[in-house]
């Protein structure tokens, strides 16, 4: 069995990566081991440090889900912020035959201007693949929802437009709930709420995966942009009357900043 190391951040789920994967498995059989350092946000003057973890994760399940759905065998883990020494660390652990590195076109790859494809062919002595991912301009059959509640996060309302959207094609949907001590909150556990709307989805056939995001929600979408690259957003709220995002104009001000398509979801 071919043993191939996979280095990937946010482009971790990312087409042309996955294409990647799956040319070598064509004739031979492979494991694939995926790590994939996390990063910090770019948004927001206080770092949670769980988010960052949790967000690389599912960028990370996100993956080895489509790997495992083109039959390849694959497992991965969050590793060192650091891109170089988390793919020393893991040579350390284990032999591979090669090594796929997966980065964002080097206008915006932090990592090429580290120099980190070349620092590992040198140091790796084994193959090295550099996969080039244009979030931007890849968009494969499969679209992705950025979906922001608190409170109103396992309402009816926002689990039936949820199902809507899925009936209409091939979508994943990544829930965050940001936590907050705001009308939107309510006081209530986020990730109770959280983990009852994830199973309703999955039990739906909704595939989904979600996280307690920062407290205020306009930084939460604005770090959920730079971690997942969706499609568009859902935004579920309380009616005008009860919510502060309404008042603080979250809705509009998502839209301005991002250009993608904002559903707003009037949640009781």
């Amino acid at each position: 069995m071919k043993r191939v190391l996979v280095v990937a951040n946010e482009t971790v789920a990312g087409k042309p990566l996955i294409d990647a994967i799956r040319r070598r498995a064509e004739g031979e059989e492979v494991r694939a081991h995926v790590i994939s350092p996390q990063n910090q946000p770019k948004h927001g003057y206080v770092i949670y440090d769980e988010h960052v973890r949790d967000a690389a994760q599912n960028r990370l399940e996100m993956t080895l889900a489509l790997l495992r759905e083109a039959g390849i065998e694959a497992d991965g883990e969050v590793m060192d912020p650091d891109p170089y020494s988390a793919v020393m660390d893991a040579l350390g652990e284990q032999d591979y035959d090669e090594i796929v590195i997966s980065t964002h076109p080097e206008t915006r790859s932090g990592w090429l201007r580290q120099g980190l494809v070349d620092r590992v062919e040198r140091a790796a002595r084994r193959p090295v693949e550099h996969v080039v991912v244009d979030l931007d301009a890849e968009r494969d059959d499969t679209k992705r929802t950025l979906v922001v509640a608190n409170q109103t996060v396992a309402s009816r309302e926002l689990l039936d437009a949820l199902k809507k959207k899925a009936s209409e094609g091939p979508r994943r949907f990544i829930v965050i709930a940001p936590q907050s001590d705001s009308e939107e909150g309510g006081g209530e556990d986020p990730h109770e709420r959280l983990a009852k709307t994830l199973e309703e989805l999955e039990d739906a056939g909704l595939h989904a995966i979600g996280q307690v995001e920062h407290h205020d929600p306009y930084t939460a979408v604005q770090n959920a942009l730079q971690f997942y690259a969706p499609d568009d957003i859902v935004i579920s709220t309380f009616p005008e009357t009860r919510s502060g995002w309404l008042r603080g104009d979250l809705v509009g001000r998502v839209e301005t900043s991002t250009g993608k398509p904002v559903e707003h979801v009037v949640s009781e």
